[in-house]
């Protein structure tokens, strides 16, 4: 299958989130036989892939719970799974916590959210996922899921996703000063940064071609520049 892979050069453990029914499963026990964990809260599962799947390992938890690095201490983690839609995004920013031992992600999700995890500045459906996703890894769009698929079909579209290391990874002062300006940026899209930002009163001090321009407007290094800048004037201002 496709989305199987996709999961290039691994080296760790592989660990399917929401296994389902097996549908996914029966092809990575194939490919992964001695180093696949499957992870998923339901009790009904956590008897019924053990028994289906010789030799996988079960992780009976919420996925938004897994601590890879205590569950994994020796080895990198390769996620992949049918991300559950009602908790994909925060699936995603689970991933992006705990990044220095996933060392990549290939999802499916729904394909709004697919589109807007991979989207690019000027895009329409840019914003604050695209960014915090992207800041920390290279985010790629791989294919399409149609509905037959499926069995039953959903009623949404599906598209796969997949997260990398970044080639040079981005120098981020403050996480979660970087989290906070993003989404203040974002919080009135409509408007110039000049007046999204206007809570920072370091804002000001920005380049006048970077505050005329509209959140959706600024690359992904832009984001963490105009943090990072930010940080430095208050930084300033407080030393003083």
């Amino acid at each position: 299958m496709d989305i199987v892979d996709a999961l290039q050069n691994v080296d760790g453990a592989v660990v399917e989130v929401g296994p389902g029914l097996g549908v996914l499963t029966k092809y990575l026990i194939k490919k992964y036989p001695h180093n696949l964990t499957a992870v998923d809260i339901d009790d009904r599962l956590a008897q019924l892939i053990p028994q289906q799947f010789e030799g996988i390992h079960f992780i009976h938890q919420d996925i938004l719970k897994v601590d890879f690095a205590k569950n994994f201490p020796d080895k990198n983690v390769y996620v992949i799974g049918n991300f559950p839609y009602n908790i994909s995004t925060e699936i995603v920013f689970r991933i992006i916590e705990q990044r220095n031992v996933v060392k990549q992600m290939v999802g499916m999700f729904q394909k709004e959210v697919a589109m807007r995890l991979a989207a690019k500045e000027g895009n329409k459906v840019y914003g604050v996922t695209s960014i915090l996703s992207q800041a920390f890894f290279k985010v790629e769009y791989l294919l399409d899921v149609p509905p037959h698929f499926f069995d039953p079909p959903p009623k949404v579209q599906s598209g796969v996703v997949r997260f990398m290391p970044l080639a040079e990874p981005f120098i981020i002062k403050d996480e979660k000063h970087f989290f906070n300006v993003v989404k203040a940026g974002f919080n009135q899209r409509r408007k110039t940064l000049r007046n999204a930002l206007k809570i920072y009163p370091a804002s000001k001090k920005l380049d006048e071609k970077i505050l005329n321009q509209r959140a959706e407007q600024l690359s992904v290094a832009q984001w963490v520049n105009l943090a990072n800048e930010i940080l430095s004037f208050d930084e300033l201002n407080a030393a003083r």
